[in-house]
């Protein structure tokens, strides 16, 4: 219980500290003096779509909730949600207050960006150098699992919960795993065969090292082949066989 509350109170200080959060909060929040100085179209009609919208919010929401396996796509999928039905009630309103918050919505996108997981877990943040370190070492550990991510990227923001808590659970002597941000070092995306063309599609990817040899990859090498699942525990697991890992070092293998 004591962690959970530590959780939600996490969760509540990064929304009124971080900026992308806190300009969606004010966006919103600027709705209800929109509505209260509209006095001439607080109609039934107008009260019927907003309740209307409202429950629909909470059912897409609800939804997501159990589908998200992170916090990061739950709060990317609400927002959107939420500004599509704000929109849509705005324009019951008056059409100038929809172009409005969609102005107000273009500008968040382009000043403010979600922020990813900010926690490692077990895992090491490594630069290009220190992979190759690692890899050409013997004396490391016999595998390694290395997640290639940038922050500017949607999809390593939604899925950047995944990878720490995986290497909570899968990190032994046997195992290590360790993330280098494709953001900062762009030139090492082309010597492990991985695209940054199309809007970063490739990324996040995941490689799996055996004795400093690539023996697995998500997604598949070829430049095209972009995750067309969402990326989540189980499906890394599944694909890397981080079962099969862990009790090969329980069994000492």
């Amino acid at each position: 219980m004591e962690k959970k509350g530590e959780g939600v109170i996490e969760r509540m200080s990064q929304i009124v500290s971080d900026p992308y959060y806190f300009l969606h909060f004010m966006a919103f929040f600027s709705y209800l003096p929109i509505r209260s100085t509209a006095a001439q179209y607080t109609s039934h009609r107008l009260l019927d779509r907003e309740v209307q919208a409202f429950l629909a919010f909470l059912m897409f929401s609800a939804i997501k909730m159990v589908r998200e396996e992170t916090w990061e796509a739950f709060v990317a999928d609400s927002l959107l949600y939420a500004k599509i039905f704000l929109i849509a009630v705005s324009l019951v309103m008056d059409y100038r207050v929809a172009i409005w918050f969609c102005v107000i919505f273009s500008v968040v996108y382009l000043l403010a960006q979600q922020p990813a997981f900010s926690k490692l877990g077990t895992a090491k943040k490594l630069t290009p150098m220190q992979l190759e370190d690692l890899l050409s070492d013997g004396t490391t550990t016999k595998y390694w699992l290395i997640e290639f991510y940038a922050c500017s990227s949607s999809k390593c923001v939604r899925s950047s919960r995944c990878f720490p808590e995986l290497s909570i659970t899968y990190s032994n002597s046997l195992l290590s795993f360790g993330t280098i941000d494709l953001g900062l070092f762009p030139n090492t995306a082309a010597k492990f065969g991985i695209s940054l063309a199309g809007g970063m599609s490739q990324l996040p990817t995941y490689i799996l090292f055996e004795k400093g040899v690539e023996v697995s990859r998500f997604p598949d090498f070829y430049v095209d082949a972009a995750p067309s699942l969402p990326i989540t525990k189980k499906l890394l697991c599944q694909h890397f066989e981080l079962d099969r890992l862990l009790l090969d070092y329980i069994n000492g293998s």
